[in-house]
């Protein structure tokens, strides 16, 4: 079995944004100039994404050299969660950065590079499970648009919140 391990500390600072409304990611060209964070606030379907950013303090960090992979849940992912879930997670920073965090891999996973992969270990702590044999899936959430390129790392568009064990 294939195993993809990086290890990183994330530094936690906290930071502003803004949101935009679209619901398609930049095409990778113009994304490639931007980071992670501005990418995400730029296609306008992250939006309460980057809210779960900016509240668990992370922005900074997301903005930083890098670099990164982001498995990016859009807002219809979040919608998908119970009721209060977003609100009560806004409330834990500590359970929301475990959170967020797990949805982020140390480095640069391009779709190119998932292949024969079977998992992958969060900054988080937690190991994702890939599935490629049928599209991609990360555990239970199946990737919508890989490869959005950032200048700090990639961004991979999953249609389902990752929720790490507890």
């Amino acid at each position: 079995m294939k195993k993809l391990s990086f290890a990183l500390l994330l530094a936690v600072a906290a930071c502003g944004g803004s949101s935009k409304s679209s619901t398609t990611p930049p095409p990778a060209t113009a994304a490639a100039s931007a980071d992670i964070v501005d990418t995400a606030v730029s296609a306008g379907s992250f939006t309460t994404l980057v809210a779960a950013v900016q509240a668990a303090g992370l922005v900074d960090t997301l903005k930083g050299d890098g670099p990164f992979t982001v498995f990016a849940p859009t807002d219809e992912a979040f919608a998908k969660l119970p009721p209060g879930t977003v609100e009560a997670l806004l409330a834990d920073k500590a359970k929301l950065t475990a959170i967020l965090t797990y949805h982020v891999v140390p480095g640069r996973v391009t779709a190119a590079d998932v292949g024969g992969l079977t998992t992958a270990t969060t900054v988080q702590g937690g190991a994702l499970a890939i599935d490629t044999s049928a599209g991609v899936k990360i555990n239970d959430a199946t990737v919508v648009k890989a490869d959005v390129m950032a200048s700090n790392g990639v961004i991979h568009v999953i249609d389902t919140v990752l929720m790490p064990p507890m």
